[in-house]
This record gives structure tokens, sequence and C-alpha cells, in this order.
């Protein structure tokens, strides 16, 4: 199933067609179909990081996710794309009382207009060409556990009116059936996009969007969450490598300082990525990250110290004072690493350089190990 939700619409469109035509394992269609989505959400899960962090922003989330898992109110989970809104959703699951049911993921980004109806609702057997057997829909397949609506600003508008229908009444049909069944399902949303707005411009039913925004959760940006970056990239690299059977790199200090200096666009999603392809040429030994300092990158903030006997006036240092201090620092390191220049604990490792910089440097520097004289 995770290759139908990301495959491009045609793709899916003659895999849903497959399913109608009955090719397939003889099992019951809905305890089928539970099972596959449960292995997809718990790969999504682990992608994620299960909500690594402890930032101020992401408490307040785990404290929000606490309150409202209890109960059976609809939650919207807004955010950028990469942020990990499946996550929320998955955990909002795993501490409700309806954690031993399916949950059911939703890509409604990905499925073609003209089988929105079939996909959320089902359909029976002769209900339009290519349907030669009953199927269930994920409503049905969602029963007594929660679905999950990922990016629920695509729905159509003529699709919106059934899903409110659900939220209301607990009630549907399916395509080309005059029975109606009981909707026993909670209802969680997600989405990227401004609904409000979208509400504003008609593109989404306004009655429908305060329906599902009963209990929103913000998810911040990963550019709002540096603090955590350590932590999530530990984690991740540990999944890496076990996922792609590599041998476990080592997480420097100056990589992880390269780490906290981008603003990540993509967010936890951009970071795996980063990080899975910095695992793979490690092969073992330190990772090394090909990123662009960005001038929107969220750096710890240092006081400025004043001269003395002119409060107002920063201080500042010269070019010869620069060179000073670079040349100390490198001093320092080569002590800390006991003149280790490369490999493993050395000065290049501590100072995020390549050997062959490091001993540019040195030599521009003067800088030579010292040599003891033993009595």
């Amino acid at each position: 199933m995770t290759e139908q939700l990301n495959a491009p619409p045609r793709e899916i469109h003659d895999t849903l067609l497959r399913d109608f035509t009955g090719i397939g394992p003889d099992l019951n269609p809905r305890l089928e179909l539970q099972n596959t989505y449960q292995q997809e959400e718990g790969i999504k899960a682990e992608a994620f990081g299960d909500l690594v962090g402890q930032c101020a922003a992401l408490r307040r989330i785990v404290s929000l996710i606490d309150v409202v898992a209890p109960t059976e109110a609809s939650v919207l989970i807004l955010g950028e794309t990469g942020t990990g809104k499946e996550l929320v959703a998955h955990e909002i699951h795993r501490r409700s009382v309806r954690k031993d049911g399916p949950l059911v993921r939703v890509n409604c980004a990905s499925i073609p207009r003209e089988l929105f109806e079939s996909e959320f609702f089902g359909h029976v057997r002769g209900s339009f060409t290519g349907a030669v057997k009953d199927r269930a829909g994920r409503f049905e397949t969602a029963e007594g556990g929660t679905i999950f609506l990922d990016e629920v600003g695509e729905i159509p508008l003529d699709i919106q009116n059934k899903l409110l229908r659900i939220l209301q009444e607990k009630r549907y049909e399916r395509v080309g059936d005059d029975r109606t069944r009981r909707a026993d399902v909670r209802i969680l949303a997600a989405t990227n996009r401004d609904l409000k707005k979208a509400t504003a411009a008609g593109r989404f039913r306004e009655d429908l969007y305060y329906r599902l925004n009963v209990f929103p959760i913000q998810v911040p940006p990963l550019r709002d969450r540096m603090d955590d970056i350590p932590l999530l990239a530990k984690h991740l690299v540990e999944i890496s490598a076990k996922e792609m059977k590599c041998a476990r790199p080592r997480l420097t200090r100056a990589a992880v300082t390269q780490l906290q200096s981008y603003d990540w666009p993509g967010n936890v999603r951009e970071l795996r990525n980063v990080i899975e392809r910095a695992v793979i040429l490690a092969r073992g030994g330190p990772l090394e990250f090909d990123l662009p300092i960005s001038n929107q990158a969220v750096l710890p903030a240092q006081p400025i110290s004043r001269a003395a006997g002119n409060p107002a006036q920063p201080k500042f240092l010269t070019d010869v004072e620069v060179q000073r201090f670079e040349r100390d620092n490198l001093a320092q390191a080569l002590e800390a690493a006991n003149w280790k220049i490369s490999g493993r604990d050395s000065a290049a490792e501590l100072l995020g350089l390549k050997p062959t910089t490091l001993l540019s440097r040195m030599t521009k520097w003067g800088l030579k190990k010292p040599e003891y004289n033993l009595p």
C-alpha cells in the first residue's frame, strides 16, 4: 500500500482497478487492508523518530496529545511538509482507547478525483465498470479504530459533504449500495495548507473546517527546534545505520554544529535524507555533511562585550587579534587531540576540518608538535 500511496495518479488508478477485478489472494478484504495499513503506519512512525526532542514546543505538543488522546474529539494537525504530522497522529492513536484497533492512513493528495468516493466508502459489485466484486473503503477498514486523513485540504468539495455527514451522523453508504452503515471511527486530519483561507476562497467547506478543527495541534518547523538537532541526529543516525546495514558512524561536535547552522526547508524529512547519505559515505568513520550555511540559520546568540570605560562602545577584534585567536584555537585543539592530525578523536575531527586543511593551517601558523627531552 505504501507503493500505491506514493505512486503517480495513473498508477494508483490502475492499481485500484486491479483490486476491483478481484485479482489477488482470496482473503477477507477488510482484514487484508487493515494488516497492510498497520504495517505502513509502523514504518512511518519509525521514520519520524518517535517524537524525539526536548524543546518547549515539542513538550507542548506532547502535553496536548496527552489531553486529547483519551477523548473522541477530531484533531486537525497543522504544519509544514516534513515536520512529522503523521507521527503526531500515530501518537494520538497509540495513547487512545482505540489503540488496539487499526490506524488507517489516507494520503488524500494521491487519490484520483474519480476514485475518492470508492476509496473512502467502498463500493458494491456492478456499481461501475470494472467493479466486479464488493470492496471495503477506508472508513470501513478503520472500524473500531482511527482514520488519518493526510493532506485533507485536497479532498474535492463533493466528497467533503459526505465526510461532513460522517463527522455529524457517523453514517455512510458504499457506492451503489442502499444500505447505510455506521462509522465507528475517530477522525484525525492533517494539512500544510491554510484551511481558513481555503474556506474564504470557496475551496473548502466552512462547516467541515470547524468540525475538523475541534482540537488543532500546530507542529513547529525544524528551524524552530534547533536545540533538538543533536538528539534527532543521534536517533536518526542509529536508525539509518541499522536499516541500511551500515557500520555505525561517529557524530562529532563539528558535524552537529554544521547541522544547526542550516535552516532545513525540508524539515525532519530532509534531515533524515541528509543523514542517510552521510551514513552511507562515512563507512563507519566520522559523519560529514555537504550543507551550506544559510543566512536564516538559527545560531546561539552570543553576548557582545563592551569596551572598558565606554559601555556603549562594542568591543571588536582587529585583524591581528582575529589571526591570533585562530592560531590559539588551533593550538588548543591540537593539544586536546595530543597532536593527532587525522582519524578518530583527532584535531581535524574536533575542528570539523579535513586533515589536509589542518596541515595547511599548521604550516601557516608555524605550529609543530613540541619535542619533549626526557632526562
